[in-house]
């Protein structure tokens, strides 16, 4: 009562000097199905099912509803139901646990006790409470218990056991009797869910085109063409995003946290394709035996007469690696157990970091591999460790792209620190890398020699040789520091690449541009891909690029005729995706398949420049997956509060796909589209396809017939014009004999005679030209009056 009484005082103190009572947060159940009136549905056998563990099966001898769970077959004492709650409870948190427990072997002894028993993993296993129930008797296990603060809850798995021994098959009727169990309860406070990353700013402002995507990060973009779209491969900066739900600031960037590659496509270089990330590394990646997956590189090589596709990474700063794909979208495979590059690549002892890797197949069908950076080589003197640190190489790689030939050959860039990348345009090779920032490890306070570059650049060297690139090959700075187009906040290291797209040249960089529009100057080091087009002189250097928000221009009309993936966005605002198990409606079954999620009332995607031609669209289509009831879809143009042109309600059984569809009305020409959500509170639907139906050619509601008669001898025609329409249509008749052009009212019928002067005509047609505006839309339409031949003789 006492201690009743203290704490209803303190909470009223807290109140009187105007501070709210601290929040809990409720206590939940964490069990599922733990009556097991569904079945075994969340139940598993510890220890293995079978001959290795029991068999679990549904009994009706429950102590409250219809069902219990039985074990029977236990060949351990730790054989029994087991449930996974890896997730859902929290170190230094206390819980209560109840179960009920019956055993009925008249074999066994007069009592026995049951514990439930949690395993953390590995060894670790802890009994969390007890009942020591007579033969024929329902036990009731009721305690709680508290998680030590120091204990890892990554795997938590809570089943019911009898008390352990070495040799329990000694004594089956003792130790392995079967047992019932019902009503398990695990009662307490889950961990807070995790923090949400969808980007609720607007990231990129439409009519810009950088960065390329608003509602994700990435970094390092590798740019590759193929088949009239560009692909763009990405560190995936947002695998460590996590911002504070009250602050929206994430903690800074964890490096060694990233194990996946973001990959994204657009076929006009503004509305990009969200195609999710690749698994590389980590114990589910492809490369199990790599731990991470940093800037990546990408090519395409016809090896032994089929066409693969070769993603290369970092695998953090020590090493390099690459998988292999049936396209650039997967599915992927590692055709290596272990790294590419690492510490035993012939020629690569100096080189520091051992990453970056760079693919180049040149157009001798020779295959190249450049990579490294980092601190210089202590052996070089002070000077040179700054300007001339010789941290970067090249080695040819074999036919097979997974395997290295020979030994690896020093590239002297200047004031070099990662990033070397190489194209060839026109016979001449440009390679270009990121430069360093100075400090000890580059020899401490040097003078950098005349020209060369400052820290945070991308300068450029030219050869006439993919591997040949001494110090007298570098031409200058190809891309000065972001920062210094995108302001406070946004500096640091950069990574480009450069591809050729449909003719132009596009060179690839990164700034943190969208974590500025989220948090301001103060960012965090989550990056965003940028893409500016790559102009040079005519002795084929290279002009210096220019960062801006602008980008480059779209470079066709996006097509809406089509099914497409609903992930597609020129801008967005609130929304995020996630990868779904079935394949991709618009890239085939084996490509990796997104849907639009976490949408909100007030949330919008957008297209840029989609082309409905003149006709325009009839019809939207949309596959989705309504979370609630009440939600809607307006199709607008020009912005997201432009004139809406449809709209479309979500209707259908609450978390089931359905496609619906809505007409539209002046969808027409070339325009933006934007697509804004509403309805109630919390997330509405989710997105899966999109697509529109060309309407039908609008024409003029205009007929006309020709006949011959005869005047005096003389063959007259005359041709009729019949107005369809309900506004008046300027008609142009056009024959042999002559032209006329009238005016035909809403409903009526002209008609226009031509004299001959023949008394023998032979067959022909009339033809007629109309036009008038109708509902506002210009339209015009030809029509053909034919008529026979015709004589007065």
């Amino acid at each position: 009562m006492a201690g009743v009484i203290g704490a209803a005082v303190a909470a009223t103190a807290l109140i009187v000097s105007g501070l709210a009572a601290p929040a809990t947060a409720a206590d939940e159940e964490l069990i599922v199905n733990g009556g097991f009136e569904a079945g075994l549905d969340g139940w598993f056998v510890n220890n293995g099912n079978g001959s290795d563990g029991g068999t679990l099966s549904i009994v009706s001898d429950a102590y409250a509803g219809a069902s219990a769970v039985q074990i029977t077959g236990r060949q351990t004492t730790g054989s029994g139901p087991m449930q996974d709650l890896s997730g859902k409870i929290q170190a230094g948190q206390t819980y209560s646990i109840k179960a009920r427990v019956k055993y009925d072997n008249p074999s066994s002894p007069a009592t026995k006790q049951f514990f439930a028993t949690m395993h953390y993993g590995g060894s670790t296993y802890t009994n969390l409470a007890s009942t020591t129930p007579a033969r024929g008797q329902w036990g009731y296990i009721n305690s709680t218990f508290t998680v030590p603060a120091g204990q890892s809850v990554a795997t938590a798995r809570l089943f019911i056991e009898t008390p352990w021994t070495a040799t329990p098959s000694s004594d089956p009727n003792t130790h392995l009797m079967d047992f019932v169990v019902d009503d398990v309860s695990l009662i307490g406070t889950p961990p807070p869910p995790p923090p949400s990353k969808t980007i609720e700013v607007v990231g990129k402002i439409p009519g810009e085109h950088n960065p390329l995507i608003g509602h994700k990060f990435g970094a390092d973009g590798f740019g590759y063409a193929e088949d009239g779209r560009v692909y763009m491969f990405m560190t995936n900066d947002t695998q460590g995003y996590a911002p504070d739900p009250i602050t929206g600031i994430s903690p800074s960037i964890n490096y060694g946290n990233i194990n996946q590659i973001t990959l994204i496509s657009s076929e006009d270089l503004v509305n990009w394709t969200d195609h999710g990330e690749i698994q590389v590394a980590g114990p589910q990646g492809v490369a199990p035996f790599t731990g991470n997956s940093w800037a990546p590189g990408f090519a395409k090589k016809v090896v032994d007469g089929e066409e693969k596709y070769f993603l290369y990474y970092a695998n953090g700063g020590g090493s390099s690696n690459v998988i292999t794909g049936e396209s650039p979208l997967g599915p992927w495979i590692s055709e290596r157990t272990s790294t590419l590059i690492n510490g035993s690549t012939p020629g690569a002892e100096d080189v520091a970091w051992k990453f970056d890797p760079a693919p180049l197949v040149d157009k001798d069908g020779k295959n190249y591999l450049y990579f490294g950076g980092g601190p210089a080589s202590t052996s070089l003197p002070a000077a040179e460790r700054y300007n001339n640190p010789k941290n970067i190489r090249v080695i040819e790689l074999e036919d097979d792209m997974v395997t290295t030939k020979g030994s690896a050959m020093v590239v002297d860039t200047p004031v070099s620190f990662e990033a070397a990348h190489v194209f060839e345009r026109e016979g001449k090779y440009y390679l270009t890398y990121s430069s360093h920032f100075g400090g000890i490890d580059f020899g401490g306070n040097q003078t950098p020699l005349p020209g060369y570059p400052g820290g945070g650049q991308i300068p450029y060297m030219m050869s006439d040789s993919p591997t040949n690139f001494p110090k007298e090959k570098y031409v200058g700075v190809l891309f000065p520091n972001q920062s210094q187009f995108f302001g406070t906040g946004t500096g640091g290291n950069n990574h480009q690449s450069v591809f050729e797209f449909e003719g132009k040249y596009y060179f690839t960089y990164h700034a943190p541009t969208l974590n500025k529009r989220i948090n301001g100057n103060t960012t965090q080091g989550y990056r965003s891909p940028h893409i500016q087009e790559l102009a040079f002189n005519a002795d084929g250097t290279i002009q210096q690029v220019v960062g801006t928000y602008a980008g480059v221009q779209q470079v066709r009309d996006f097509d809406p005729f089509r099914t497409f993936e609903a992930e597609t966005f020129g801008w967005s605002k609130g929304i995020a995706t996630q990868k779904v198990t079935n394949g991709s409606a618009q890239f085939g079954a084996e490509a990796p398949n997104l849907v639009v999620k976490d949408i909100d009332n007030g949330d919008w995607t957008a297209l840029s420049s989609v082309d409905f031609g003149d006709a325009g669209a009839a019809e939207v289509t949309v596959k989705v997956k309504p979370l609630q009831a009440g939600g809607s879809i307006s199709v607008r143009t020009g912005s997201e509060t432009g004139p809406v042109v449809g709209t479309l309600p979500v209707t259908g059984a609450v978390g089931e796909w359905t496609e619906l569809s809505a007409d539209l009305s002046g969808a027409t020409g070339t325009q933006d589209v934007f697509f804004t959500y509403s309805g109630g509170t919390g997330d509405l639907f989710e997105l899966d396809t999109l697509s529109f139906t060309e309407a039908d050619e609008r024409s003029l509601d205009v007929t006309a017939e020709a006949a011959s008669r005869c005047v005096a001898g003389k063959s007259v025609l005359t041709v009729k014009v019949t107005n369809g329409e309900d506004v008046p249509v300027t008609a142009s008749v056009a024959t042999a004999f002559g032209s006329k052009s009238v005016t035909v009212a809403a409903g009526k019928t002209v008609s226009n005679a031509f004299t001959t002067r023949l008394a023998t005509v032979t067959a022909g047609a009339a033809t007629v030209s109309a036009s008038a505006t109708v509902g506002g839309e210009a339209l015009t339409g030809v029509v053909e009056a034919a008529y026979g031949a015709h004589s007065c003789g």
